[in-house]
């Protein structure tokens, strides 16, 4: 009996502090997603004479009356990213998806220290970004299940092909844009990944831990 006790005692106390860390997951990652959405919403609409579907969003950063704006939500992204990204680990303990998170934010705070004038060092870093955050979503997938396991790989998916159709563009094959052009583009490497964040927010907040997910970890 008292073998049994323990391990409920020890089992309520794992799925206690999972459960804690799924929720403060789910906070940071709605934070970041909804943050970043409005702030690219609104200093699209502050910039002088921006073109939406000509422009890059990090010509946000360069233009006076929005670069402040922009470039500190973009920094808060990558910080969110990494501490969610560590609390998110807390509950699946795979290393590899940790590191995927650490490199997508590591990329935000680079794209958003080194903004588009600097030239190459901020398009490294904008493409870092780009890359794992979409591989998040996908990496994501082998820990979640249902519909929300879909989701996550459509939505890396679709992100990773518009990043490529971005490399190639800006690589001297403007057709490549096709109709919706640079901007429209670069918005589907980021618009899908970030609505997939909102949702994974919402799976954390009302998915029960799983109490064996300690014991994966390293994997």
């Amino acid at each position: 009996m008292s073998q049994v006790t323990t391990y409920e005692r020890t089992a309520a106390r794992v799925r206690e502090t999972m459960t804690d860390s799924r929720t403060v997951a789910g906070i940071l990652f709605l934070a970041l997603s909804a943050q970043f959405m409005t702030v690219i919403m609104l200093a699209a609409a502050m910039a002088p004479g921006y073109d939406f579907g000509a422009a890059a969003i990090s010509d946000l950063g360069v233009i006076p009356e929005t670069a402040l704006l922009f470039n500190t939500s973009l920094a808060v992204v990558g910080i969110l990213d990494l501490v969610g990204g560590y609390f998110y680990y807390r509950t699946h303990g795979k290393r590899w998806l940790l590191a995927v998170f650490t490199l997508a934010g590591v990329g935000a705070v680079g794209a958003a220290l080194f903004p588009l004038d600097t030239g190459g060092v901020h398009s490294l870093f904008a493409l870092v970004a780009f890359v794992f955050f979409n591989l998040e979503a996908i990496g994501s997938a082998t820990d979640l299940s249902g519909v929300m396991r879909f989701v996550s790989v459509v939505a890396g998916t679709v992100g990773l092909v518009f990043v490529v159709l971005m490399v190639v563009g800006d690589a001297g094959n403007p057709a490549a844009f096709g109709p919706i052009n640079h901007g429209g583009t670069e918005r589907m490497m980021v618009y899908p990944v970030m609505i997939w964040m909102i949702a994974l927010s919402g799976y954390l907040f009302g998915t029960p831990a799983r109490v064996d997910a300690p014991t994966r970890r390293g994997s």
